[in-house]
């Protein structure tokens, strides 16, 4: 089973995602900071960070760094609601898929089973 590491600070679309990926037959760990989310990544081993670019603390930018240097074999998607800041994104973090909010969970499975060749059915 695909482990998926959450960092999302709005807690309407985290508790959305969550489930919905759990439903779609992912496990997922949702945290609402990138600081959060460090210890979980130095604890388990998680093949994807799904992770919102604009939070508080530590921003998804940041913590897509620090699991690079925690865990380099975990893929990352980012999500972000902020045009200028997916640029910044895909230039600080040039391997990462950027989603733009708002998107719809069919586009997200869609990259997961993309880029782990899977084919997941969307219970939503």
């Amino acid at each position: 089973m695909i482990r998926i590491l959450l960092a999302e600070d709005d807690d309407a679309m985290r508790n959305y995602l969550a489930l919905a990926l759990e439903n779609s037959g992912y496990e997922v760990d949702a945290v609402g900071t990138g600081l959060d989310a460090v210890p979980l990544l130095e604890d388990s081993d998680y093949d994807l960070l799904l992770s919102d670019i604009v939070m508080p603390g530590m921003d998804g930018i940041e913590l897509a760094q620090r699991c690079a240097e925690i865990s380099p074999r975990t893929n990352i998607i980012f999500i972000t609601g902020f045009a200028a800041v997916a640029m910044r994104g895909s230039r600080e973090q040039p391997y990462s898929k950027i989603l733009s909010k708002p998107f719809h969970l069919r586009e997200l499975v869609r990259e997961i089973e993309a880029l782990f060749d899977t084919q997941i059915s969307i219970k939503v």
